[in-house]
């Protein structure tokens, strides 16, 4: 294949009547809908930080509540990610893609109608769960229609490309919403792109064969468990600080869940996350790579957006305009990422861009309240791009070293790694700009740990992802 798109691929699908495989011609339009729903989902995971001041004015909440508000949608959105690529494989990935489309469309409409934050939280758990079943289905979709390598390294590209459209566009269409209109818009917006999707996914999007699997009800629980403990103890830490009964106690338990999910997940006999996995370097390095770009990003987003805000006086627009420049080579970034896999694997755009994107943030790390913007423009650009360099290959990695059979499972830990990075950037670094230093200090000791994260993913990069692509893994 040449170019940036396949106008047609022969894939093989599954009659959803009788389960029997054959070549079934995939429409382009199919990858534009694919996409379309990630799109959503990296949209909400953006637009939602300008608007943030304003939801806090409006429904009366303090810097914790908004946090959750953020929170509240990657916490079930990473969550229930294994679960959905659990789904997706035992279901079908276009019957799951379908109900998360349907999902994310009515609870964004409930977010946007909401009175009170504790309604608007709730909407965004539910919210999160629809993305928990778009995302990794995508990917189980993506891989059945593009069988080949280069073909799939150029199609994880294009999808990681629109992410970044969404990315990009996200703190801009926020803005302009809340300017003229309300935060209210930020939620709206979703409902046209999600009817349409869902509208042409039933006649474009191949169906994907089915994996006769058991639902791990012991070790999803477990998993929501410790990461929502985890993520409440940061959050309320700073708040209530650090060494605070109730926030020790919240990591403990946190640990103690984690644990338990480790140990009911390596004794079942159909695990949620087989642990056998991990045992390929380019899995586990992949999957890690995944959680310490997110944590970094999002959570120098998270806290840039209230610095723009808070500190420099910026509306919500002039906020979105500002963050233009991290979001500006996003798409650029993106494809580039397809093509350079294409030709040599996922180690060396992972490696260029975790580099560039953690020089960014210590760039961005030397900004204070009288800072000149001028000299924030080149370090914002260099973070995004580093991350949307990165970001495709390190999908890729994990996907190549699946199973083929294993799919949705694959999707769904990379996705779940990532955003719980997202999950825990949002809460470390909120909690760091919130606690008892001044908001500016624990601006600079969290972008400084943003950084960190990406240069020890470049480490275990260079240490664990092979320089060409791997064989697929036999581990189940």
């Amino acid at each position: 294949m040449r170019g940036n798109t396949e106008v047609v691929t022969n894939v093989k699908t599954a009659s959803a009547e009788n389960g029997l495989e054959d070549e079934r011609p995939t429409s382009p339009v199919a990858l534009i809908v694919i996409c379309v729903g990630y799109f959503l989902v990296i949209l909400d995971a953006t637009v939602v930080n300008v608007a943030l001041p304003s939801m806090g004015r409006d429904l009366h909440g303090g810097t914790s509540d908004l946090q959750w508000v953020v929170d509240a949608y990657t916490l079930t959105f990473a969550g229930l990610l294994l679960s959905g690529g659990a789904l997706a494989e035992r279901l079908g990935g276009r019957r799951i893609f379908e109900a998360g489309l349907l999902l994310f469309a009515l609870s964004s409409a409930v977010c946007g109608l909401s009175p009170t934050l504790g309604i608007l939280i709730g909407a965004r758990l539910v919210q999160g769960l629809g993305a928990a079943l778009l995302v990794p289905s995508s990917l189980v979709l993506l891989q059945a229609a593009y069988p080949t390598r280069e073909g799939r390294s150029r199609a994880f590209g294009i999808w990681g490309a629109i992410a970044g459209i969404g990315a990009a566009t996200g703190p801009i269409i926020g803005g302009l919403l809340v300017s003229s209109w309300s935060w209210r818009g930020v939620f709206f917006i979703n409902l046209p792109f999600a009817v349409a999707a869902l509208v042409l996914a039933g006649r474009f999007v191949p169906v994907t064969p089915r994996r006769a699997r058991a639902l791990d009800l012991s070790g999803q629980l477990l998993a929501i468990a410790g990461l929502g403990l985890l993520t409440g103890a940061l959050v309320e830490a700073g708040r209530l600080g650090w060494a605070s009964p109730l926030v020790l106690a919240g990591f403990a338990l946190a640990a103690a869940s984690l644990l338990a999910f480790g140990i009911v997940e390596r004794r079942s006999s159909d695990p949620m996350l087989p642990l056998g996995l991990f045992s390929h370097p380019s899995f586990r390095s992949g999957s890690s790579v995944g959680l310490l770009i997110n944590l970094g990003l999002y959570g120098q987003l998270f806290v840039m957006s209230l610095y723009f805000q808070d500190v420099r006086g910026y509306s919500a627009l002039q906020t979105g305009l500002a963050l233009l420049p991290e979001a500006g080579l996003l798409v650029v970034a993106s494809a580039l990422s397809g093509r350079i896999m294409a030709r040599s694997g996922p180690r060396l755009p992972m490696l260029i861009g975790l580099v560039i994107g953690g020089a960014g943030l210590l760039g961005v790390a030397t900004t204070g309240a009288h800072t000149s913007y001028v000299t924030l423009i080149a370090p914002l650009a260099a973070a995004g791009f580093g991350m949307a360099l990165t970001m495709p290959a390190a999908t890729a990695s994990v996907m190549e070293a699946a199973p083929g059979d294993r799919g949705g499972i694959a999707s769904g830990v990379v996705n779940a790694a990532r955003q719980t990075g997202s999950v825990l950037g949002v809460a470390l670094l909120g909690t760091l700009v919130t606690g008892g230093t001044s908001f500016i200090v624990g601006l600079h000791i969290g972008l400084v740990i943003a950084a960190g994260a990406f240069f020890a993913g470049a480490i275990i990069t260079f240490v664990g992802i092979d320089r060409y692509r791997s064989s697929p893994t036999t581990s189940s």
